[in-house]
């Protein structure tokens, strides 16, 4: 009896220290206002600890500068100031590094004259601080020094490919190191429009036509002109959020009804070069099965955060999306909602620093988020991977198993480590756990050499013998036949 209390009393100590740290891992989760999830090979859901969890928000209220109206963008420039596109109340706000108020711009001069914002609803700012202000009402996109005096004014392009009526009315823009600006514009559909550094109009980058089926175009053919007229037209897709790499390339986000692909990255020719992963670079999946009539995603707006890192938001389900360079989902969240750390309206993402910001034009907010530990681990190990370092990156993973045992990308982060360290056999273990059947592939066939190499000489000196073997027993036999001929 003494001998079973032992026993008994460490089991019920165990179990109870268990139960604590469920209990912790369960209170840490069930402050976040949103279901934290990801997708597996079968594009099932799986639920995941928080990636990011609610860090507050800035208003303009908090900044006692009045409250921000339907403001429609949001930047973060090299040196971690704030721009804010404080768009119903014409004015551009700038906080400093630590998110306090430094300056508004509601006006410059232009030729010796005052001149205004009608509705800015675009940001960018470039490492020499100048910015770029989609002024959308006054059809011109203005650029400013950092002081605030005027830099040059893009406004009403000329181009043989535009129409004669078109409005150049701003929504968006991005500028790259060549200060070529890339400008969403509304109600065109042919494309984002380029720009010169002397404000000149150079065509469109990044074209998105929609594909007619066979049968779609047989029934446009022999339909009547009412017929025609009811149908949908099939017009190219619609841009919403633009963003620039170092490197030049063009992060762009558009419309996707299908819920295929709704993210770009657009080298300098307009030529679409992202990778894609397992899943569709589009935002949720299951919304076409799972009776969501709200329909797919509507991506509006992207960050990209470096080491191939991307953000995106979804203004339909209020979450957020991050990608790595290879279109592989890292994780979600977000939501829409009233608590903190939800959204009513999410227009724009930045990141600063660690934090991610997210700009709420309902409530006229900035709301920011924190990675956790999980989080942490996963940009840390994505960052080691786009660096080469995949051995590093080993460890990491390891610890993001911990938190997370279904995380089919550290599975197949390791497994590739272990397939460029020549181990072949413990390679095809982790890309088997995490569904890769490409790489699973290649370490198979190199498994299979090792394996021949190996046992190369045992096969050698089988085949030797086999073959000697043989021959014997063909001269035995030779023999044989002679010696009962002579017999005869």
């Amino acid at each position: 009896m003494k001998r079973n209390k032992f026993i008994l009393i460490p089991m019920i100590i165990l179990m109870l220290l268990i139960n604590v740290a469920n209990a912790v891992s369960v209170s840490a989760n069930a402050n976040v206002p949103y279901h934290t999830y990801n997708y597996d090979y079968w594009e099932d859901i799986y639920y995941t600890p928080a990636a990011y969890v609610p860090n507050g928000n800035i208003s303009g209220g908090k900044l006692e500068i009045g409250v921000f109206n339907s403001p429609q963008d949001i930047f973060v420039g090299e040196d971690g100031r704030v721009y804010v596109a404080d768009t119903g109340n014409n004015r551009i706000v700038i906080l400093d590094n630590e998110m306090k108020l430094e300056r508004i711009i509601e006006g410059f001069d232009n030729e010796d004259k005052a001149d205004t914002f009608n509705a800015p609803s675009g940001l960018y700012v470039t490492e020499d601080n100048e910015i770029y202000i989609a002024d959308t009402n006054n059809l011109r996109v203005v650029a400013l020094h950092e002081d605030g005096s005027l830099l040059k004014i893009i406004s009403n392009p000329k181009s043989e490919v535009l129409p004669d009526d078109f409005v150049f009315s701003p929504l968006k823009i991005t500028v790259d190191y060549a200060d070529r600006a890339y400008v969403i514009a509304k109600n065109m559909f042919q494309g984002i429009m380029a720009f010169d550094e002397n404000a000149e109009f150079t065509g469109f980058t990044g074209t998105i036509n929609v594909t007619i089926t066979t049968s779609e175009k047989i029934w446009r053919r022999f339909s009547t002109k009412s017929q025609r007229e009811r149908q949908a037209q099939f017009i190219p897709t619609e841009f919403t959020g633009v963003d620039i790499s170092p490197d030049g390339f063009v992060y762009a986000t558009n419309i996707d009804g299908e819920g295929q692909q709704s993210i770009r990255r657009l080298n300098p020719k307009g030529q679409d070069v992202i990778k894609k992963g397992m899943v569709a670079l589009s935002g949720d999946l299951t919304w076409r099965l799972s009776g969501d009539y709200s329909g797919a995603s509507r991506i509006v707006d992207i960050v990209y955060r470096g080491n191939g890192i991307y953000s995106v938001i979804d203004k339909t389900r209020g979450r957020i999306f991050t990608y790595d360079h290879e279109g592989n989902l890292l994780y979600i969240f977000g939501g829409i909602g009233s608590q903190e750390g939800t959204f009513r309206n999410p227009v724009a993402i930045e990141e600063k620093g660690e934090e991610i910001l997210v700009l709420d034009a309902y409530r006229g907010e900035i709301l920011r988020f924190l990675p956790t530990q999980y989080g942490r681990l996963i940009n840390k190990a994505i960052s080691l991977r786009y660096d080469g370092d995949e051995a590093s990156a080993v460890k990491v993973w390891e610890k993001v198993l911990e938190l997370d045992a279904n995380f089919e990308l550290a599975y197949t982060g390791i497994g590739k480590s272990y397939l460029a360290a020549g181990n072949n056999q413990k390679a095809m273990e982790y890309l088997k756990l995490g569904m890769d059947r490409e790489y699973y592939s290649i370490a198979y066939k190199r498994y299979r050499d090792d394996i021949l190499k190996e046992n190369l000489s045992y096969i050698l000196t089988g085949i030797t013998i086999l073959v000697v073997g043989l021959t014997v027993r063909s001269l035995v036999m030779k023999r044989r036949g002679k010696g009962v001929g002579e017999d005869e």
